[in-house]
């Protein structure tokens, strides 16, 4: 059993995406805002006592900053896994903005986070993000038998824990099984 911290970003600076119009996936290259920054900074000093080992990130950008910022603190390098990055809201990449994923995101909670009926959608159900979070796991516990931060998002933190709505600069904990994937 792996002690994993699920550590939700900080509050991300949508402006600069906003105001260049860019859609979809560009998003995820806003960086955090000054109240991120100092969410990042605060849960590194909440967490410094755990004896984390190990610190795993998204790659998107918002992520990044944040396990920098925490990995600084805390003297831990920063591992990136593509599969902890945030749930994908439409398949095709095309969302305009955040009316549009806050469209899907009612879709995904009406459904309770799956596909209606195996009738595929465009939004990636809960059970997707769920496998692929506990893969980058698989292959990041392995190194390890300390604690092990993961900053990633909150979609991904209710996959894993059913806690919806997870705050910026907060974190859940999480016992990793390794057998439960075999």
């Amino acid at each position: 059993m792996i002690q994993i911290y699920l550590v939700r970003h900080g509050a991300p600076d949508y402006a600069p995406v906003e105001g260049r119009g860019w859609p979809g996936m560009a998003a995820d290259s806003a960086p955090l805002s000054p109240d991120g920054i100092k969410q990042a900074e605060a849960v590194a000093d909440l967490l410094s006592g755990i004896g984390a080992t190990y610190l795993v990130s998204s790659p998107f950008t918002r992520a990044l900053q944040s396990a920098a910022i925490i990995g600084h603190r805390l003297a831990l390098g920063v591992k990136v896994d593509y599969d902890l990055r945030d749930w994908l809201p439409d398949s095709t990449g095309s969302w305009r903005g955040v009316a549009d994923v806050r469209a899907a995101q009612a879709e995904l909670d009406e459904y309770g986070g799956e596909w209606p009926d195996g009738i595929p959608r465009r939004w990636e159900p809960l059970s997707g993000v769920r496998e692929r979070a506990r893969a980058a796991f698989a292959r990041h516990t392995a190194s390890t038998d300390g604690p092990v931060l993961a900053i990633t998002h909150s979609m991904v933190i209710r996959a894993l824990t059913g806690t919806p709505d997870v705050a910026h600069g907060a974190h859940e904990y999480y016992r990793y099984d390794p057998a439960d994937d075999e």
